[in-house]
């Protein structure tokens, strides 16, 4: 990815475009309403130098009373409302970016996706994105505002004696250079805290998925040893680079704002000597007190401005990563043949191919299954017939037409995918299945199911078919989350059924009544199967034998039996393996 060069600040509202008018507005009524704020202290300042003139009474200062006063609610109304609109923006934009994202994955090819870590797609779309809503619906309104604000008092103090507005900021510059002492290797540090947060995450992700494993293997103290070392990790890291800044930015926050240490004693002697008068240095000394404190106030969100500039790189990293290249329109198919001719695939390049020059033809309305050794590429094949990936080399043709040329959501349509590890939203059983189908009925969802083999446990349940299945279908057992899969795949009536191993969970007796309901379910389609149990795939139209990333053979069940030696002893093992089961 082309690396952007733009300042965190050009980033984060360029990202923001699409509220920049309410952002505007936000900004306008912070200023006004910081401008507010320092009203009262400019009326506090005529009510000294009239009680020391000697000759104030209170009807003098009650007009000054009264403006100290508009300026105060004024300050509270306008900041608040200024903080009501940038929230609004902010939500506006979270759930925009995060809206991208999500419609994005979906165009991303599965090896995207599986190059990263669940620790960081979770850390990218929930955590970081959230904690983009501080600095959005402040940074804006706030910083701007805290930075002219300043500008407007030292104009005023440039009006007032300019020999005065300097010393007022002289102590600003000296803090500032203990600050950028201790700030120049702020980035490499908050890179490495962002690595370390990561590898955190990660490390946590992988201890609550793993809890099981862990549990069984009793490995808790050396699994638990793992995640409190990146914690440990994180902890050291911030604690040490915390403790290294300490000095330079305490002597920052309190001696920058310390105005005083100049001004009273410099305009003491210019009173002293009649270069300014007692009114002159009474407002000098009030309105330089409000000058630092907005500054710093401003420079705190250095911090969150690095922060969500990086957060943003993560968000590019997605907005902007290669696409699978298909087009929109739908196109018109002939057929759903599908051809696969001198095909060669790698997930990554460096590790070479996992296909090597695959060939083959499945007709439609054919039963096909895949078999071959662990490893040797079937679930490869399957996944790029069903569009999951973009290949390089060779061509991929479904009902004569380059895969490349039909839309990923018509590739969809025509393709009902079932792996040996399907993913249960944590929903009902029912709208689980009507995911196959949003506008199936509740009859249509339990006929698929009576024929999927499922209905019976569904209604052996407690809340049947209104059952939650809880996050995964962790609720249920792996045989039964599969069958409810199959059937989602079997309402959505695809012209295409893939089976990835889908029966691997599947008990003996439940496979048989399953494969009976496929046979029915799938008449007039094409059925693509990855098989465990060659017994289940005898009578195919055409079986297909992978090895080591190629067709080593094709052909029906008797034909592999008498050309191929390696499918001869894998029917061998598999009839010894069902005979040694009776």
């Amino acid at each position: 990815m082309k690396q952007n060069n733009e300042s965190p600040l050009k980033r984060i509202w360029t990202l923001a475009k699409s509220e920049h008018r309410r952002l505007k507005f936000s900004i306008v009524l912070a200023v006004f309403g910081i401008a507010s704020g320092f009203i009262p202290y400019f009326c506090a300042g005529k009510i000294i130098i009239l009680l020391l003139s000697g000759a104030a009474e209170m009807r003098d200062c009650i007009p000054w009373l009264i403006l100290a006063l508009i300026g105060s609610i004024g300050k509270v109304l306008l900041t608040t409302f200024s903080t009501s609109q940038s929230h609004i923006a902010t939500f506006a934009v979270l759930a925009e970016v995060r809206n991208k994202c999500v419609h994005k994955l979906s165009k991303l090819s599965m090896g995207t996706l599986q190059n990263q870590s669940i620790g960081k797609w979770k850390s990218i779309l929930v955590d970081q994105i959230e904690s983009m809503e501080k600095t959005l619906a402040h940074l804006f309104p706030e910083m701007t505002s805290n930075l002219l604000s300043p500008l407007l008092l030292i104009v005023i103090l440039f009006v007032i004696d300019w020999r005065m507005a300097l010393i007022s900021i002289m102590t600003l510059p000296i803090g500032m250079i203990f600050m950028m002492v201790t700030m120049k290797n702020y980035p490499e540090k908050y890179q490495k805290s962002i690595k370390i947060g990561r590898k955190m995450n990660d490390s946590i992700v992988e201890y609550i998925n793993g809890i099981e494993v862990i549990k069984a293997f009793n490995q808790g103290k050396e699994a638990y040893a793992g995640y409190v070392d990146a914690v440990n990790a994180n902890a050291e890291f911030f604690y040490g680079w915390m403790k290294s800044a300490q000095f330079g930015m305490a002597f920052y926050r309190n001696f920058s704002p310390a105005v005083l240490v100049g001004v009273l004693p410099v305009g003491l002697g210019f009173y002293l000597n009649g270069s300014i008068s007692s009114s002159q240095f009474i407002m000098v000394m009030i309105l330089s007190m409000g000058i630092v404190g907005p500054i710093i106030a401003a420079s705190n969100f250095i911090d969150s401005l690095a922060q969500t500039g990086t957060i943003i790189e993560d968000i590019e990293t997605i907005l902007n990563a290669k696409e699978q290249n298909h087009p929109k329109e739908y196109v018109k198919l002939s057929g759903t043949d599908i051809e696969m001719e001198h095909v060669s695939f790698a997930y990554e390049e460096e590790n070479g191919n996992i296909l090597s020059d695959i060939n083959l033809t499945i007709r439609q309305g054919t039963v096909n299954a895949f078999v071959g050794p662990s490893g040797s590429g079937k679930s490869t094949i399957t996944k790029l017939i069903a569009g999951f990936w973009d290949i390089n080399e060779g061509n991929i043709r479904m009902g004569g037409k380059d895969m490349k040329q039909i839309p990923l959501a018509q590739i969809s349509d025509n393709i009902a995918y079932v792996s040996q590890d399907n993913f249960l939203f944590d929903d009902t059983i029912c709208e689980n299945i009507r995911m196959g189908k949003e506008n199936a009925t509740n009859k249509e969802v339990e006929e698929v199911a009576k024929k999927a083999g499922c209905d019976e446990f569904i209604r052996n349940l407690e809340h049947g078919y209104d059952t939650m299945v809880g996050g995964g279908g962790a609720h249920l057992s792996g045989g039964e989350r599969q069958r409810i899969a199959i059937a989602r795949a079997m309402l959505k009536n695809a012209s295409i059924v893939i089976l990835d191993e889908a029966t691997a969970y599947i008990d003996p007796e439940n496979e048989a009544i399953l494969q009976k309901a496929i046979s029915k379910l799938v008449q007039g389609k094409t059925l693509i199967m990855i098989a465990h149990r060659l017994s289940t795939i005898i009578n195919a139209d055409q079986i297909l034998l992978v090895d080591q990333g190629k067709i080593s053979a094709a052909g029906t069940h008797k034909q592999l039996l008498k050309k191929s030696i390696l499918y001869e002893n894998m029917w061998k093992a598999h009839i010894g393996a069902k005979d040694g089961e009776e």
